[in-house]
């Protein structure tokens, strides 16, 4: 897939840190774009795990349009919802549903961080988020690179975790700080998913340190106290800093991260000012990931995510 090095570039490519992030220059997103630059788009992507697009004011049909030069869009969200002129669209407003309990939960270095819907057993390949109402300051998103992360731990720690294997739950129908709405929204769609803790990239063959900390519960074949322990181990070294990128957002940018090989944080810092802040999130259809031992993730409740037409229709169905 990656370009030759003779093959002119039809975008800039701006690299924000060492291991993860870059700002793409040069494309209009409100169009479909040209062959070479989709294919440059898709390497900058694959290569830096998080694109950054400035300025580009889609509205929600070019928004589903622009995803779909990259992959099949999923339903906005399993769990909680969509637009409903728009099924492909979830809306990630500042006071919604996901956030109802955060003043409930425990805070630690790793709280919040997450890749999105991991207790499917195809979680999203990819997420697209846009910009719309952004705070003058404050509201920022961070990703880290899970890849480099896996990288980094000893080659004993390596070792170690390339043959464990995680479940991964979607929220939790006894927890008494969710609302009764949230709880049915689980209820009716519930997800929980064995995935290998480090998995091997469908494209790019890297090992990925798949520790979501939001979904991830526990690691099979050890104790509880066990778990905990080897999974905070594993939190506190995903988000370490230098595998982190920073985005200040303004109105128009478009954010498009690979959701295999990072996890990700919005910082609750917007719910201390009288800001607003309103995002819109399209997901990309995904596979069953895939362990060092070729082994693949298994579903232990909940059905597979599909493409948005086909959910809607199996929504229909189950009226």
């Amino acid at each position: 897939m990656s370009l030759s090095q003779e093959t002119p570039r039809s975008i800039e490519i701006v690299p924000l840190t060492l291991h993860i992030g870059a700002e793409i220059r040069g494309v209009d997103l409100t169009k479909p774009l040209p062959q070479q630059q989709a294919r440059e788009v898709r390497d900058a992507f694959l290569k830096w795990k998080v694109v950054f697009f400035r300025n580009q004011d889609l509205d929600h049909a070019q928004h589903v349009a622009m995803a779909r030069q990259f992959g099949e869009p999923t339903i906005g969200h399993a769990v909680l919802g969509h637009l409903d002129d728009y099924p492909e669209i979830y809306s990630v407003a500042k006071n919604r549903l996901a956030n109802e309990n955060r003043k409930a939960q425990m805070v630690t270095p790793w709280t919040g961080w997450h890749a999105d819907i991991t207790a499917a057993v195809n979680p999203p390949m990819a997420s697209i988020l846009r910009g719309v109402t952004i705070p003058p300051y404050g509201g920022d998103t961070f990703w880290t690179n899970l890849n480099a992360a896996y990288m980094a731990l000893s080659p004993t720690m390596r070792g170690f975790v390339d043959g464990l294997r995680g479940i991964h739950q979607f929220g939790s129908r006894a927890d008494t700080s969710r609302s009764d709405e949230y709880k049915d929204r689980v209820k009716r769609r519930a997800l929980e998913s064995e995935h290998p803790i480090v998995t091997v990239h469908a494209e790019t063959g890297e090992r990925i340190l798949y520790v979501s900390p939001s979904f991830l519960k526990s690691i099979v074949g050890l104790t509880p106290r066990e778990s905990q322990k080897i999974l905070e181990i594993l939190w506190e070294h995903i988000t370490r800093p230098e595998y982190t990128v920073r985005f200040k957002w303004n109105e128009g940018d478009i954010a498009f991260w690979d959701n295999r090989s990072t996890v990700h944080l919005a910082p609750t810092d917007i719910f201390e000012s009288d800001f607003d802040r309103q995002l819109y999130r399209v997901t990309l259809v995904g596979k069953p990931l895939v362990g060092v031992d070729g082994q693949p993730s298994k579903s232990i409740e909940g059905v597979p995510i599909l493409s948005a037409a086909e959910e809607l229709k199996m929504l229909a169905a189950a009226e």
